[in-house]
């Protein structure tokens, strides 16, 4: 598996929730069947409210192509998994 194609970054630092909301939007609409996750780059002090939105939305089946919300390696990066590895 090419896993250079199978995870999406996503930096989302400096947006408002709303602004952030719409580009994760963007990106699981337009991810392909090859790609597993989207990782979520929003940062620890002020990206907060934006990992509550994304546990809140996802997290409740918002959108069905994502399957589970984890979190990333560290405390400012969020996981949407659209499919298990």
């Amino acid at each position: 598996m090419n896993l250079s194609n199978a995870v999406i970054e996503l930096d989302l630092h400096g947006l408002t929730v709303d602004q952030a909301e719409k580009r994760v939007e963007r990106a699981v609409a337009s991810a392909d069947g090859g790609v597993y996750i989207i990782r979520v780059i929003h940062g620890f002090n002020r990206g907060t409210a934006i990992r509550t939105m994304l546990n809140e939305t996802y997290g409740r089946g918002y959108d069905r192509k994502v399957i589970r919300v984890r979190p990333g390696s560290n405390p400012g990066t969020t996981e949407l998994m659209l499919k298990e590895m």
